[in-house]
Parts: structure tokens; sequence; C-alpha cells
């Protein structure tokens, strides 16, 4: 996720203070990862840099200055610019997984285990997932499916991989 593309994006309803910024972040896309205020601070340091923000004002009601920040046209054309282009889908080529198992082949250590305790780990995320998704509102809903259907995949290819254990330890120790 673009940090910097979705706050511009939060800025197109109107100025907001940097705390206002996290707290609708968070609210809208923080529920795994909330943003640390220093992350709010810098990116908005940068994208003014950038000139994709301006100060819209700034205010101290009795407290420390609070800037008020407010997108340009500039940054709409960026948000618009990132939101058509599509995200490069992730092949998850040579995964850390992949790795596990070969090397526990390679080491004469069992893969089955590997793939076991990985099988176990993905259905325990899963079944976390499913409370979460049959207690949340739609948007909580939709990114558990998300991750759930990755995790199915995920099993399909724990469950091939287990099955081809036998010629993978003959091409690997070969």
């Amino acid at each position: 996720m673009s940090i910097g593309h979705t706050l511009l994006g939060l800025l197109e309803a109107g100025p907001r203070h940097g705390y206002d910024l996290k707290r609708t972040f968070d609210e809208k896309f923080g529920q795994d990862r909330p943003l640390h205020y220093g992350q709010v601070y810098s990116t908005m340091s940068r994208l003014l840099k950038n000139g994709l923000v301006e100060v819209d004002g700034i205010e101290s009601e009795g407290g420390p200055e609070r800037k008020r920040y407010a997108i340009t046209d500039a940054g709409i054309t960026d948000v618009s610019r990132w939101l058509a282009q599509p995200e490069k889908p992730e092949p998850y080529l040579q995964s850390t997984l992949y790795t596990k198992v070969v090397l526990a082949l390679l080491t004469d250590r069992s893969a089955a285990d590997v793939l076991d305790t990985q099988r176990s780990e993905h259905l325990r995320m899963m079944r976390i997932l499913t409370d979460r998704k049959r207690k949340g509102d739609l948007a909580d809903q939709l990114i558990c499916d998300h991750a759930l259907f990755h995790l199915e995949a995920d099993l399909r290819w724990l469950e091939l991989t287990a099955a081809r254990l036998g010629q993978l330890s003959k091409v690997v120790t070969a």
C-alpha cells in the first residue's frame, strides 16, 4: 500500500491536520497496521516538498502548532494516475517456504514436517480470519476474503508439494 497516495486520497475530501489523517487512515485501512505519527508527518513533509500538498493553515490553540494540509492539483493528478495503475500480481516464485522444503531435503530433515507445520499455521490463521470476517463490517469482510483466498491457494500448494516430495527429493539431491 502506498501511504503517500492513500493520504493524498484522504485529503481530496478536504484539508486536514496530520492527526486527523492518521485517525482516518487507521479507521479505514489500518486495522492490522496502524500508522505511526512519525510516518504521517514524514510522508506529509515529502508530499509538501514534491508539490502534491500545501499548508492550508497553521493553528496553535494553546498547544503545539498544527499544520492543516490540502491536496494540490498535482496531488489529485498523482492519485488519479496511481488509482488507474493495476497492482503487480505477486507470483511468490522462490518463496521462503519453498526454500525451507528444499533445505530440509538437502539436510536430511523432514520436509513433510515443514509442510505440516506450515499447514497448521495456515489453518490457524484461516480460523482467526473467518471469525473476524463473521464479526466484521463489509470492509473487514472483504479484507478477510482477500487474505483467505490467498491462504487457500497456499494450502493447495502445500498439498501438491507434499504429494510430490518423493520426486522433489530425487531432483534436489541428485
